[in-house]
């Protein structure tokens, strides 16, 4: 009897552990997903003469953004940075734009940077992406534009691309650097024991991605521990017309370091 009460209140003693990382998990994912690094609020960006600073107004908060502006660019690449850090990080290799005479435009996500307000959503977050884009957009016309996004961005930019192509103006072409096919299936591989529902940003790239009508290029490290070169063969999978270049040796942040990833996009956009 007395084993038998033991057992009882073990088993009981794990389940309410078990429930109450699952409610910390339903509330808190946030700080598992996004792991901003803020800025002072008069910190400068960037000091190029060629790229300004704008601060973007969504409700409840204030977006920062960069623009690469050039006196007559071929197209825009419309940019969405991974889940952490800000700007900074983006803003170190713009004259591979340049070289290709193509204009750029990223923001940070809430809290990010000099951004202003927290995400809550996966809803507001792509919300805030459409906003951000819809201020450039007429900017653009009948030019070029580029849909790129870097692992967490890849979802979102997906989503936008998808988004333009179903109102007819679909991108000259998406990006797609270290992408996961999902969160809800990186979560799977990450955290098995927590059941799905328990994710409130299932971020789904591969059924954005397959409602794409223009070409889609995916770049992914093959040494990539964080998200397996494995989401990258799933998109191509779900998704036909997509090229996916292997860069080799690349984990999942340096793959913009690597000479085949910068003559691959230099190619990619110079033939747009």
């Amino acid at each position: 009897m007395a084993y038998a009460l033991f057992s009882l209140g073990v088993v009981v003693a794990f389940g309410a552990l078990y429930t109450a990382a699952i409610g910390w998990l339903w509330f808190r994912q946030e700080r598992l997903l996004f792991e901003p690094t803020p800025l002072p609020a008069d910190h400068v960006l960037c000091s190029d003469p060629d790229v300004q600073e704008l601060t973007i107004d969504v409700p409840g908060a204030k977006l920062s953004a960069a623009h690469l502006r050039l006196p007559d660019p071929r197209g825009v690449v419309f940019f969405l940075h991974g889940n952490s850090g800000n700007l900074l990080d983006c803003l170190v290799d713009l004259d591979a734009f340049r070289e290709v005479n193509f204009d750029v435009v990223m923001f940070d996500y809430r809290g990010y940077g000099k951004s202003t307000g927290c995400i809550e959503s996966e809803e507001q977050l792509r919300a805030d992406v459409r906003c951000v884009w819809e201020c450039f957009a007429k900017q653009y016309g009948d030019k070029r534009v580029v849909i790129a996004g870097q692992s967490l961005g890849t979802a979102l930019a997906a989503g936008l691309g998808a988004e333009l192509t179903a109102a007819g103006r679909a991108p000259a072409l998406t990006l797609l650097v270290s992408p996961y096919s999902s969160m809800r299936a990186l979560a799977d591989e990450v955290y098995p024991w927590v059941p799905r529902q328990v994710l409130r940003y299932p971020l789904h790239t591969a059924e954005h991605a397959a409602r794409l009508s223009g070409p889609l290029m995916l770049f992914h490290g093959d040494k990539d521990e964080l998200i397996g070169i494995h989401h990258s063969e799933t998109l191509c999978t779900a998704v036909p017309q997509a090229q996916l270049l292997r860069v080799e040796g690349a984990g999942h942040g340096d793959v913009h370091k690597f000479p085949s990833f910068r003559k691959a996009l230099a190619g990619a956009l110079g033939c747009l």
